[in-house]
């Protein structure tokens, strides 16, 4: 009988990959409901306001920053707001989904830094009574924690990566950070060689 679905230190691949998977859907959806809410009109309503405001209180030096981002958005404002709704879809499609997972998490990563540095004016003021730093550099944070666990567990079984790469022999590329899937892999947490394994185990 083949031992391919256990690892070395004895517990099984299923078992080492799902509490990942759960993590990057979860965060997809947590992703999912923050991009509805930026379809709504109250999202659109308020968004210039709040890109304007953010630089109240800041230091003198961080002056042209918030003028330069508040000088590009407020002729084409609207273009903006659909822009940051479509660009929070895409990402949260993406993370659910594990499609194109390195540029996902790397696009999602410089997103949220924007978002932070912008919109949530580098989570300050930081004068008495700010009570954090920002939720969007809590985002990022997670963004390269999913980039560093793709690194070190290669590709993801249960993603549309997986499928892909044995279709497309680049697309490891743009999916997996420093590795590549091989297309004989036999791992029995992949969804399309589980029925292979099982009649393997079986023989």
């Amino acid at each position: 009988m083949s031992n391919t679905g256990t690892r070395s230190d004895g517990r099984s691949l299923a078992g080492s990959h799902w509490p990942r998977t759960v993590l990057r859907v979860g965060f997809g959806v947590v992703w999912l409901v923050d991009a509805v809410m930026k379809w709504l009109p109250g999202f659109r309503a308020a968004y210039m306001d709040a890109v304007m405001g953010e630089g109240d209180g800041q230091p003198g030096w961080l002056e042209p920053w918030f003028r330069f981002w508040s000088a590009v958005q407020h002729p084409r404002v609207t273009a903006f707001e659909y822009l940051v709704a479509v660009v929070e879809t895409l990402i949260a499609l993406a993370v659910i989904l594990g499609f194109a997972r390195k540029l996902t998490y790397s696009a999602a990563i410089i997103f949220s830094l924007l978002i932070w540095g912008v919109a949530e004016g580098f989570g300050g003021p930081y004068t008495a009574g700010a009570a954090d730093v920002g939720t969007a550099l809590i985002y990022a944070i997670v963004f390269a924690a999913l980039l560093l666990f793709s690194y070190y567990d290669g590709p993801a079984p249960w993603s549309v990566d997986r499928l892909l790469e044995r279709k497309i022999s680049w697309w490891h590329r743009i999916a997996e950070v420093g590795r590549r899937a091989s297309t004989r892999d036999s791992s029995p947490t992949d969804p399309v060689n589980t029925s292979q394994a099982h009649q393997t185990i079986a023989a």
